[in-house]
């Protein structure tokens, strides 16, 4: 292997814009994020979890009515 030919390797720090912290090894000492694990609602299940309510209360709503 060749001398001075690999990065440097860092036990970095993430911080998210939420507070969150966790650390990552990189060629980065420290890294700013705006969205992560615990903040991303494609990653907690949220944002399709409020889909799905929303559609079955307006299925309710529909044949309520006319039943």
């Amino acid at each position: 292997m060749k001398k001075n030919v690999h990065p440097k390797y860092f036990k970095a720090k993430v911080v998210c814009a939420c507070g969150s912290e966790f650390e990552v090894y990189t060629t980065k000492e420290n890294i700013n994020v705006e969205v992560c694990k615990n903040c991303a609602p494609l990653f907690i299940g949220t944002e399709e979890r409020k889909v799905a309510i929303g559609q079955v209360e307006k299925f309710l709503r529909k044949y309520k009515k006319s039943s």
